[in-house]
């Protein structure tokens, strides 16, 4: 159903292409996201919520941090400009917001020197071409909500650094319709976003130009937005559905207060629910499911406030004023533009436990929406294919007790030789050793593979789902399902089922920075309060192991982790292997579990 959905998206692009987008132009800067009726709102929002008087006080203190710094400079990390292209981007937001805001020309100033420090950059490292549309995202904020300051020598050059070194970057892209322009993931998103935007703030200098340029990025953006079709999950993660719903709500909203119009891209399948995920694949313990090259932490989404306005949602506001209220997240500009005062918990809303999304066949499953110590189970099928896909078919978190006992370890450092290419499945982190699921004859799985959850059912005293791995290794294996089940909300139980033509060696594992006991087939986890009681059901003969997590240099030695095992008396070919794990504390006995083992055909 998501591919058909997909392909339906595809062979119906933006249907105006024949009309003119900039029909409606708003004739006045500022044109994008915060418009100048905003500003009273802002400053009332300020008064009168403590939350956003805080955002406000954060982001003073950054302007002022921001007076003593360098500009930025041409310097690249890799490939990559993109952390110079960042801080520009984040220095402008809050230097011209708080311009705007209080009207002191300290900020006006520094803002341009930023502005010019880029502006005489050789390029803004279009082979790289995130790095481009952050820097023109920039200017298009710069240019557009200083605008009424800038002399008009000021403006001729900030615009002709959009034009140049920005928007005519991207006119090949566009043209030979490549790379990011008809891709389905974040590239797309940010690149038609950060060009959008700059499109939209010069458009009525550059009419012409910037016509065909949004015409295009109307027409590219929905293949994107079709991956977040059926219910709003995200297949590159965590991490990337931050940059990709971000990068769509900025190009959204400059759509909207530029031209009065998104052209109905908010309304694409599954869009609407995409805040909805982020809040389930965050956890009491604030981490996230970090699967496909993404940091446990969960940080910051200003878009949330956005999303909540625009479709309604408070609980949406709720998540992100949560975030806010954490001393290690960094409060934006856009927090303070976007803020709502109105939230509302997902327990005071109604919400489920428990929940899946379809296309990205994740789900999550917790025994509390208000206990900081709630147990929290995050499970993963999915498509290989993906971006920043590692090779993690079954894989799984496992929170409580506020903390994380079964941890994804996230990305290597991008800079590795080959990380993005042919060298990507031979570093620890990508490969499937170091994930916790099934490992077959210490082999990867297939990079091409794919997984589906073919069954689940969710109710109060028991949650489980059952997924079919048998592509992950298509070689070895004639059939291998996987299940998780939370049973009476205070245990986990991972089952697996194998049928193979051949004898193999399947290894059972869970990488962890807990302290592990062992003792043949029983297993005890602990971190300062809390313990894990883990136990092999079946097969008889099973054992628990540990053994290391430390690949060669010069990748991540992924200090103070290890991996829990459980080896099997010999090869198999019929497998049916079932793990039970019991948070509690570590003061008290672990509760009884009542489950007795049984074939997932029978869950």
């Amino acid at each position: 159903m998501r591919s058909l959905v997909a392909i339906l998206f595809l062979l119906a692009p933006y249907a105006a292409e024949s009309a003119d987008p900039l029909a409606t132009l708003r004739p006045s800067h500022p044109r994008l996201i915060a418009l100048n009726e905003d500003i009273p709102r802002i400053r009332e929002t300020i008064r009168s919520s403590a939350q956003a008087r805080k955002i406000y006080e954060a982001l003073v203190e950054e302007a002022s941090r921001i007076q003593t710094a360098a500009p930025v400079e041409h310097i690249l990390i890799g490939p990559r400009l993109l952390a110079q292209s960042r801080r520009c981007l984040d220095r402008i937001y809050t230097l011209a917001l708080l311009y705007r805001l209080d009207g002191k020309r300290e900020y006006l100033d520094r803002a341009l020197r930023e502005l010019r420090a880029a502006a005489q950059f050789p390029d803004w490292n279009p082979s790289h071409f995130l790095d481009t549309a952050e820097m023109t995202h920039a200017f298009a904020i710069g240019y557009d909500w200083l605008y009424p300051a800038l002399s008009e020598e000021e403006r001729r050059w900030i615009r002709q650094a959009i034009i140049e070194k920005g928007i005519r970057q991207a006119l090949p892209f566009y043209e030979q319709q490549r790379s990011w322009v008809v891709n389905r993931f974040n590239w797309n998103q940010v690149c038609n976003g950060g060009i959008g935007l700059g499109a939209l703030a010069i458009a009525d200098e550059e009419p012409e130009l910037c016509r065909r340029v949004l015409n295009w990025a109307l027409e590219s953006l929905p293949r994107a937005l079709a991956s977040y079709a059926p219910d709003g999950g995200w297949p590159e993660g965590p991490g990337y559905w931050h940059y990709a719903t971000r990068y769509t709500v900025y190009f959204l909203a400059g759509l909207e207060t530029a031209l009065g119009t998104d052209f109905s891209l908010s309304a694409r399948p599954g869009f609407r629910e995409a805040g909805r995920f982020r809040v389930y694949f965050t956890s009491p313990a604030d981490k996230t499911f970090n699967y496909a090259d993404a940091s446990d932490s969960v940080g910051g989404a200003a878009e949330m406030f956005w999303l909540a306005r625009k479709f309604n949602e408070p609980v949406y506001a709720w998540h992100q004023q949560r975030r806010l209220e954490n001393p290690r997240v960094r409060p934006e500009a856009l927090d303070l533009v976007w803020y709502q005062q109105e939230g509302r918990s997902p327990q005071q809303a109604g919400w489920p436990l428990d929940a899946l999304f379809r296309g990205v066949e994740v789900a999550f499953m917790r025994s509390s929406w208000e206990d900081p110590d709630a147990i929290f189970l995050g499970v993963k099928a999915g498509d290989l294919k993906v971006g920043h896909s590692q090779l993690d078919l079954g894989t799984f978190v496992l929170d409580a007790g506020g903390t994380r006992w079964a941890m994804d370890l996230g990305a290597d450092d991008y800079n590795l030789p080959g990380y993005f290419g042919k060298e990507r499945w031979t570093y620890y982190r990508n490969r499937t050793e170091s994930h916790n699921t099934l490992l077959i004859d210490g082999e990867n799985q297939d990079p091409k593979a794919e997984a589906v959850i073919i069954r689940h059912n969710f109710r109060p005293e028991l949650a489980w789902v059952v997924m079919d791995l048998s592509k992950a290794y298509p070689a070895r294996v004639k059939r291998q399902w996987r299940g998780f089940a939370l049973v009476d909300r205070r245990h986990v139980v991972v089952e697996d089922e194998l049928e193979a033509p051949q004898p193999v060696e399947a290894l059972w594992g869970m990488v962890t920075d807990a302290e592990i006991k062992t003792e043949g087939s029983r297993a005890e986890l602990s971190k300062p309060g809390w313990k894990l009681s883990a136990r092999i059901l079946a097969p008889q003969g099973a054992v628990f192991d540990v053994v290391s997590t430390t690949p060669p240099p010069p990748q991540n030695p992924n200090r103070g982790t290890r991996k829990l095992v459980v080896r099997l008396p010999g090869k198999t070919a019929d497998l049916r292997l079932v793990v039970a794990m019991t948070p509690h504390r570590a003061n008290e006995r672990a509760p009884e579990l009542s489950w007795k083992p049984r074939p997932l055909s029978q869950w």
